[in-house]
This record gives structure tokens, sequence and C-alpha cells, in this order.
């Protein structure tokens, strides 16, 4: 069956430059256009007058995955979500480990096309409970992403937002007005890290957290990925987790995930997991409740222990529950104490798999 998709979309958040470039108001980049260039996303592009979208109903895949490779712990354990992205980024980090989609810059690289609606039939046909935007950051495709929540909102199906938070007030407000829950990835705790590593900006981002977290209901976890030698010193960490702990609360789940060589920082070895352990020791000594260990295989750190009596109340082991001790309002089955979280009465048993589906198939 052919799938017919806009070859541009329109969009809203730009303004016009005297001297005939437009300026797109998406993120901090700023990117100021002459006619037929695009942004440093690449997919936001100056077309007759305005910016528009390129890559709206097209993907660079779709997979169905555990919610907690997201990764979110807290919302609806053990489900399944459909995960797809487009191309492009509005950030540079020179660690990406999506970079094949995420730095694209060939259209060809979108080889599916889906548009909301046939994405939010899928969901349901396939049994997932969200959808998932995630690969490169939807803030590009804020348009295509939003259209979507809104298709799968009417099925039932939630919308889960996998993000580096890099964006401007206004759009932020839109975007997550649509999310039912959304991942952070905050990339360190340092301008220098952010400038010279990911060719951005720091403060940007732990606005969007504050927002998130105290001006909406979306559920918000937030992983950081632990370089050597890079954003893993004691200081940033520290640093780090007393921010989080005075400005977001005890409750946000914390990841830590460990970095592997690619792109372009092939020099570096990969995170020990002493490293990852260290950073969680840190976040819990800062009343943090739910601190994680990812892209390990560390079952201990990687499961989730009530903050009052300190049983284990959801085993994990990679993807795939284990022992579950919360009862169906999710309060610990030990002593009564309520989890943060968004749980079910009772937890998915989708497990650790990952199954590639091709929509245009369907």
């Amino acid at each position: 069956m052919t799938r017919t998709t806009p070859d541009i979309f329109p969009t809203q958040y730009w303004h016009k430059i005297d001297d005939g470039r437009v300026c797109c108001d998406v993120c901090p980049r700023k990117c100021t256009l002459r006619a037929d260039k695009r942004g440093a996303c690449f997919v936001r592009m100056h077309k007759d007058g305005e910016i528009v979208l390129t890559s709206y109903g097209r993907s660079s895949g779709f997979c169905i995955d555990p919610i907690e490779k997201k990764p979110l712990n807290h919302f609806y354990p053990g489900s399944s979500v459909l995960s797809f992205g487009t191309a492009g980024c509005n950030l540079s980090c020179q660690f990406c480990q999506n970079w094949d989609m995420s730095k694209s810059r060939e259209i060809d690289t979108l080889c599916d096309t889906a548009m909301p609606e046939q994405l939010a039939k899928a969901a349901a046909r396939y049994g997932c409970q969200s959808l998932a935007f995630t690969y490169n950051d939807p803030v590009v495709f804020l348009e295509y992403a939003i259209d979507t929540a809104q298709a799968g909102h009417e099925l039932g199906i939630f919308s889960v937002a996998v993000s580096a938070g890099y964006v401007c007030e206004q759009p932020r407000e839109l975007f997550y007005h649509h999310m039912d829950a959304a991942n952070i990835d905050l990339k360190g705790f340092s301008e220098r890290f952010y400038h010279k590593i990911c060719h951005g900006q720091l403060a940007p981002v732990l606005e969007t957290l504050v927002y998130i977290k105290h001006h909406t209901q979306v559920w918000l976890e937030i992983t950081t990925l632990l370089i050597p030698d890079e954003n893993d010193s004691d200081q940033e960490l520290h640093s780090m987790c007393q921010w989080l702990a005075e400005n977001l609360g005890p409750d946000v789940p914390l990841h830590f995930t460990a970095f592997h060589p690619d792109f372009k920082m092939l020099n570096k070895a990969k995170t020990p997991l002493a490293t990852l352990l260290r950073a969680r020791e840190i976040a819990l000594s800062y009343g943090l409740h739910y601190v994680y260990c990812g892209n390990v295989h560390h079952s201990d750190s990687d499961s989730t222990y009530c903050p009052n009596c300190h049983h284990k109340v959801i085993e994990r082991d990679w993807y795939q529950l284990g022992d579950y001790h919360l009862n169906a309002h999710g309060h610990c089955q030990h002593c009564g104490y309520p989890l943060a979280g968004v749980f079910a009465p009772t937890p998915g048993d989708f497990g650790a798999r990952r199954i590639a589906v091709r929509l245009a198939d369907n």
C-alpha cells in the first residue's frame, strides 16, 4: 500500500529578518537561514519565506521495545512501546550513539513512512501501551510528534519523548502539553562540556527539566551518559546531584549509563561499572530515591528499591522484570510506601524483546 507524505510541512516557530533570512525559533541555536538552506538539525528548512519541516511522516525505522529501554523505569513497567525517529538533531554530540540517524544528511535514511493515524493504529494493533519519539531528538520534528501524540491519545496510547531538552520556551510548552512521559538526556553538568562536546548550552536544558517537573503532568526521568575523563568527575557529579535534589526533588529517577566508543569519540574507553556505581552512591547521598545504572549487566543497580523500607520492589535483569512487590496502587507491599511513578495494577510482561517492524508492509 502506498503511503503519501508531504514533501514539506508548515511550521509556526520562526520569524523573518530584515535581510531576507528567516530565523528558526524552535531551539536555542536560532538558525538564521537564507532561501532553501537547512538548519543545523537538517530537517527544518527555509522555503518560500517560511520555515518548513522536511521529515513529516518519514522515519528511519520502527521498533517495538520494552519501556525500560527508553529508559523509563517508573512508567508502566514491563509494557511495550512503539519507537521511531526521523533524521537530524539540533545538537552535535561527539559521542552520539545514534549518529547514523541523528546526524544523517541523507533523506534516503528515512526509508519508512507513516502518517500519525497509521502510527497510532499500529501501536494499538501490536499491543503497545505507548508511542516513543526517540533515536533522534523529537524537538526537531515536533509537528509530526505532536500530531502522532494526538492520534495516539484518541486510541488510548500514551506518548513518550526521549529528548535532550534543548528547546525554546514556547515550543517547549506546546510539545510537552501533548506528552505523557519524558526521559531527558542531561549530557553533563558544565557549560564547558556542552559547548566543547555537544556544541550547545547547559542552561536551556536545566530550564526544560524545571519546566517539566513543576509545570506539567509529564512523568519525568533523566539519563546521563558518563564518559571517562569528560563528565564523570566527583566534583561535577556532586554539583549535578545537588542541583537535581534542590530543584527537582528526590523522586525523579536518574539513570547513569555506560559510554561505548562511537561516532567522533572512538579514542575513549568504555565506562567502567565502578564509575557508574560511584556516581550512583553520590546521587543517593543527596537523597535521590531512584538511581539506576544502565548499559551494563548489573541487576542490583538496575532494580527499584522502596525509599522507606529499602526492600527491592521491582527486580530487573537487563529489561526483563523479575520479582515485583508493588500493589495495584504502586505502593510497596512490605511497608505501604507509595512509590513515585505511573503504575498499572499489574506489571507488563513484554520482557527484553526488541521487534523491528515495517509499517509500510501492514
